[in-house]
């Protein structure tokens, strides 16, 4: 178990970002925010990543990182500083879902996409200082159609339970409420 590892996780619109956000500002400590998103030419999407970044303080150190989460995580990390990234389930999308795989029909983990969890896992438990980790939680819903979504639904519950294992704290979002479910 990391020691100040924090895990938020809701779904869509469920106020994770603002309450990891509020949780990183109360810590008192220099924050670096990785984010992990990519835009595109996605207009409505562009307007989501907008309001996150007018919503955060400008003294916040922004990095962003769609495919090198560890890395972004391991630089940094350090005693007495706050990492926030937000989010898992954007990352996990820009892993597996590349413009070659578009066109894919057999749905698998690519090899480059393992070793990246790896990675990610063990710069977790490495941490010197506090993080807080955002995903959404889809498992909720029906069961999805198709071998393309089945393998994002399943690889981002096991990410998410690796995640939940690691964190001292876990909280689940629920229509702008935290509810604790570790710690």
């Amino acid at each position: 178990m990391t020691p100040d590892l924090t895990f938020i996780l809701g779904g869509a619109r469920s106020g994770k970002s603002a309450h990891a956000e509020r949780l990183a500002a109360q810590s008192g400590l220099p924050v670096t925010y990785i984010a992990t998103a990519r835009i595109g030419d996605d207009s409505e999407f562009a307007e989501r990543v907008r309001h996150h970044r007018e919503r955060r303080p400008a003294h916040w150190t922004l990095v962003e990182a769609p495919l090198d989460l560890a890395g972004a995580l391991r630089d940094a990390d350090r005693a007495g500083h706050c990492v926030l990234i937000d989010c898992l389930t954007l990352w996990l999308a820009n892993l597996l879902f590349t413009q070659a795989s578009a066109s894919e029909t057999v749905a698998v983990v690519p090899d480059s996409a393992r070793e990246a969890f790896v990675q990610f896992d063990t710069a977790l438990a490495h941490a010197r200082g506090k993080v807080i980790v955002v995903s959404n939680e889809i498992g909720l819903g029906v069961v999805p159609l198709g071998s393309v979504t089945r393998l994002y639904v399943d690889e981002l519950g096991r990410l998410n339970q690796r995640v939940a294992a690691a964190s001292a704290r876990a909280t689940m979002m629920v229509a702008g409420l935290p509810l604790a479910l570790k710690g």
